[in-house]
């Protein structure tokens, strides 16, 4: 039945950047479908998250560790598999951000955003993509932005590293789709988060003018990517791979 094909009962699934925000709201949308959770996080607080996750349905694990330690990646995700048992879900959600004018961005800021944002997402990928391939079944989804497709002002570095994983997404699925391993990336919109806060401080014009633009008149929640999330992690989306795909209250067509 088509409701079968929805479920994620007996899935396992990883998330990156899970111990808050909207990658936190995504794995519990996973974890309300029936999967078991993996977070994954820098903070401390990710086996906090994990705990609340797990209070109740499947069971819900935190592993704090650093993407970027490209080195350890292969123990990060062999913690995972001895957790879940196998990983049947990637989702790509780790991110970081800074504002300033291009002609003054600091080099240390372009390469940590660049590193976390984009090059953790590939070598975090090819690490599960090797074991997906093998079991001939995957789902990863990367978290793209609107600056997948269009630039921005004053975050140079983080429209690079969204361009770039939208390439990337269409790239990984090229090779592994004919594996069964679909790769796909959910696009926001402008969503309050606290990433997007300081522009109400820093350049409330810019605010006001987005919000202007979007035809639902407001910016989206957690709760507008967890359907979505769970549909491109379900055996509902079996042929939908390269996709990139908004979730913006119509922005993009306006």
């Amino acid at each position: 039945m088509l409701r079968d094909q929805f479920d994620l009962t007996g899935k396992k699934a990883v998330v990156t950047g899970g111990a808050r925000g909207l990658c936190n709201g995504m794995a519990q949308a996973f974890h309300d479908m029936g999967a078991e959770v993996v977070l994954i996080d820098m903070s401390p607080n990710v086996h906090d998250a994990a705990a609340e996750m797990a209070k109740d349905g499947a069971p819900v694990y935190g592993v704090q560790g650093n993407l970027t330690d490209t080195a350890n990646l292969g123990k990060l995700v062999d913690e995972c598999v001895e957790k879940l048992g196998r990983i049947d879900i990637l989702l790509n959600g780790a991110g970081i951000q800074f504002r300033a004018p291009a002609v003054e961005f600091p080099e240390e800021k372009w390469r940590a955003i660049l590193d976390v944002n984009l090059s953790a997402m590939f070598f975090l990928s090819q690490e599960v993509g090797r074991r997906m391939i093998e079991q001939r079944y995957g789902k990863i989804i990367n978290i793209a932005s609107m600056c997948s497709f269009f630039g921005s002002v004053l975050i140079p570095a983080y429209s690079a590293s969204k361009g770039g994983v939208a390439q990337l997404t269409k790239a990984l699925s090229n090779e592994w789709v004919q594996y069964g391993v679909n790769v796909n990336a959910i696009a926001p919109g402008y969503m309050a988060t606290q990433l997007t806060e300081d522009m109400k401080v820093k350049n409330p014009a810019q605010y006001e003018q987005i919000t202007g633009r979007i035809p639902a008149k407001r910016w989206g929640t957690v709760e507008d990517l967890k359907g979505i999330a769970a549909f491109l992690a379900s055996d509902a989306s079996s042929y939908i791979s390269g996709a990139v795909i908004p979730v913006d209250g119509g922005y993009l067509g306006n």
